[in-house]
């Protein structure tokens, strides 16, 4: 039983980055990080590079969202904010289960770090209704 647990949670992981991913040209993803901990929780951080021009679909995390610009400048709409811009060695956060949107509008490429710390089992990314 706890082997089907745990494949059901893979896929549904395998599912959720597969979708992400495909919905969003331009924008590549890389793990860096996918730790258990605190507990109940894991800890995910990835690598985001943006081409300019490009933005994710609208979407939420089940936990909050850290992140920090390495390069470019992100443009960053937030559920229940104003639309924000990053710029290189700045830094951002999301809040849980906020619908939000980042963008690159330049015409130069946006590197960032994102750390994602969201409930075991839950996916770690979400389509906005």
């Amino acid at each position: 039983m706890a082997h089907r647990a745990v494949l059901a949670i893979a896929v549904f992981s395998l599912t959720a980055a597969t979708w992400a991913d495909a919905q969003q040209p331009g924008i590549q993803r890389k793990s860096l990080l996918q730790q258990d901990g605190p507990p109940g929780y894991q800890t995910i951080v990835n690598l985001l590079e943006f081409a300019p021009g490009s933005r994710e679909v609208r979407h939420t995390h089940p936990g909050p969202l850290s992140g920090y610009i390495l390069e470019g400048t992100l443009t960053l709409e937030h559920e229940g904010r104003p639309v924000a811009t990053y710029k290189a060695g700045e830094a951002f956060y999301v809040d849980a289960g906020k619908i939000h949107v980042g963008i690159n509008d330049s015409a130069f490429p946006l590197k960032f770090l994102a750390t994602l710390v969201v409930e075991k089992g839950k996916p770690s990314v979400s389509p906005a209704q």
